[in-house]
């Protein structure tokens, strides 16, 4: 799970530290990405070839600017057949990410019906930042991809109920259901700092925590890290939907 405390500047340089083709990227893009305010992350797609050890995902990051636009950067994420490193390249397009798969993994991988590059359908919004461009927003619903892992699941949901201090967390129902939980996987579905009324900034952080029951029935966790308190501590909020969580974001940098 990305550090709750980061900001996008550091999340930015992060990317961009780390992939190897960060240098192909157009200067006046690179120059605009220095104003972001706000991003949000996601995995749109993901592979692996027990076979030949061969995997690679895909995740979009999207960014807030100062200007009120957006861009999006298409990160690119994979292991060779027979090499043990990692590496990372990012692109400006998915069309770039795209050919970047057929250069890698050849034409086949690129196009292939169960592994496309990314969701068939998913097209290009006009504004790339629909989501951030009103930072608390509702989402509509998205497709999710999950890659659960089977650890203490039951013990980690324990753990993100313990330290919810809203009132309206979820009770003791919602607790008892999670006991049976035994695989887990934690995204992040938002990240940035916003402006307080009273002249501070404050950051915010929104966490999927999606649990796997023993009965197969999958139920998620809305968690909100978030510094928009009187003394500026740092506080955790739990709900049960990603809708109440985004409107207690919202209410928190309205009213403190």
């Amino acid at each position: 799970m990305s550090d709750p405390y980061e900001t996008t500047e550091a999340h930015l340089d992060r990317l961009l530290g780390r992939a190897l083709n960060s240098f192909d990227l157009p200067d006046r893009l690179v120059e605009r990405l220095g104003t972001a305010l706000a991003h949000s992350s996601s995995l749109y797609t993901t592979h692996h070839s027990p076979a030949t050890g061969i995997w690679r995902k895909t995740h979009r990051h999207t960014y807030l600017l100062a200007d009120g636009g957006s861009v999006s950067l298409w990160e690119l994420t994979y292991l060779l057949e027979g090499d043990r490193r990692v590496r990372h390249e990012v692109f400006a397009s998915k069309a770039e990410t795209c050919l970047a798969v057929s250069r890698l993994f050849g034409e086949a991988s690129a196009g292939a019906a169960p592994d496309p590059v990314l969701l068939p359908g998913d097209e290009e919004p006009a504004n790339d930042m629909a989501g951030l461009s009103e930072l608390f927003a509702d989402p509509a619903p998205a497709r999710r991809h999950r890659e659960y892992a089977v650890e203490q699941s039951a013990d980690h949901a324990r753990r993100v109920l313990r330290r919810a201090e809203n009132g309206d967390r979820p009770g003791e129902p919602v607790a008892a259901l999670l006991r049976s939980a035994y695989a887990h996987q934690i995204t992040q579905a938002f990240g940035g700092r916003q402006p307080l009324s009273d002249g501070r900034d404050a950051g915010f952080s929104l966490y999927e925590h999606a649990f796997v029951l023993v009965d197969g029935t999958e139920v998620s966790l809305w968690e909100v890290e978030h510094t928009a308190t009187p003394d500026g501590r740092h506080m955790c909020e739990v709900y049960e939907s990603e809708a109440a969580a985004r409107e207690a974001m919202e209410l928190r940098a309205r009213v403190r």
